[in-house]
């Protein structure tokens, strides 16, 4: 079984923000296109264009449309509202993904805390995809689909296991400018609902945030202490009936008594 480094000061993960995530899926596309290929890929796509396309996706995203049960004895509940929920590796400190290994293939970096897999050591036993709670692994399986003359010829690395790397070959290549050695999820998401940095360090801009807006962890209750924290969704006003709310008509815009430059705005808008 594989061992765990001594803790370290240096915890590097992601802060995401469930209150403006719009579930746009752009962070699982761009670490799917970042990946596919380069040191830790080819990553599988199974039948894309089928009735069930499967494949290895480091991140997923799941949405849940979140309603409070009415109450008759209650005031009215705000409207249901949908909650767009990032899922990928959460490069816990004591991960059992890790001491469950017979091979040593996964492991945990002791300079700062990135949970990796060795591919060349990987037997894909999925020992550690039944020890992780979160469902953050990945294994491209030999589709039964594919031919026996395709078989092993793009996707080499299939009945190995895959997960998110936080892109450690992008966060530390000094050819890129320091700007871009980020996580390709948090630089393609179109919401800043992502943030990459060291949550060993209080005074970090991604610990800052998770002080500040009671950031938690995904299932503390399993003893892993993920390192990645999800930043809750705000409280909104409610909003039951904006919905169905209409302007009463003393306060209704005539369009004959608008500027000319607004009568023209609405007519445009309204064809």
């Amino acid at each position: 079984m594989t061992s765990l480094p001594a803790p370290a000061n240096k915890k590097l993960g992601l802060v995401i923000d469930l209150d403006i995530c719009v579930g746009c899926h752009a962070c699982a596309v761009a670490c799917k296109a970042w990946n596919d290929g380069g040191d830790f890929g080819p990553l599988a796509d199974d039948d894309p264009y089928g009735a069930e396309p499967d494949g290895v996706w480091f991140n997923r995203v799941h949405s849940y449309e979140i309603a409070i049960e009415p109450d008759a004895e209650a005031p009215p509940q705000p409207a249901p509202r949908m909650v767009h929920f990032p899922r990928s590796c959460l490069h816990c400190e004591t991960p059992d993904c890790v001491t469950v290994c017979p091979t040593g293939a996964s492991y945990k970096r002791a300079e700062d805390g990135i949970v990796l897999v060795d591919e060349d050591k990987c037997i894909g036993c999925q020992l550690c995809a039944w020890a992780c709670p979160y469902g953050a692994r990945e294994i491209a399986l030999p589709h039964p689909k594919a031919a026996a003359s395709d078989a092993g010829h793009k996707d080499s690395k299939r009945g190995t296991m895959q997960k998110c790397t936080l892109c450690v070959d992008r966060i530390y290549n000094d050819s890129l400018d320091e700007r871009d050695r980020q996580p390709a999820c948090v630089l393609a998401c179109p919401t800043r609902a992502r943030m990459f940095g060291d949550l060993g360090d209080p005074g970090s801009e991604a610990s800052r945030a998770v002080e500040a807006r009671g950031g938690y962890a995904l299932m503390p209750e399993f003893g892993y202490r993920p390192v990645n924290r999800y930043l809750p969704p705000r409280p909104r006003r409610d909003g039951s009936t904006a919905t169905t709310q209409r302007i009463p008509p003393e306060e209704a815009l005539e369009p004959g008594k608008l500027p000319p430059l607004l009568r023209w705005l609405d007519r445009a808008l309204s064809r």
